[in-house]
């Protein structure tokens, strides 16, 4: 584990790598949650869920969002 101003540095020098990363692989990532949400739509009877919502296309703009946020911290930290 490295000492948290050491860790804090390397995050503040690779800032930009970080949200590149982030940006280049966000469909691939979102499509992974989407499937994963697919099962577990599947899984669960509707008679159990409160609402009968397709889950994958609420969870893909739930994860959009948490990119957003993630970015956002990056961006400011």
């Amino acid at each position: 584990m490295l000492p948290k101003f050491l860790r804090d540095s390397l995050i503040r020098l690779t800032k930009e790598e970080i949200l590149r990363f982030i940006d280049d692989n966000q469909e691939e990532l979102i499509h992974y949650f989407c499937n994963e949400l697919e099962k577990l739509d599947e899984r669960m009877p509707e008679e159990q869920l409160f609402i009968d919502i397709r889950m994958a296309a609420l969870g893909e703009e739930l994860f959009r969002a948490v990119f957003s946020a993630i970015r956002q911290f990056v961006k400011n930290y």
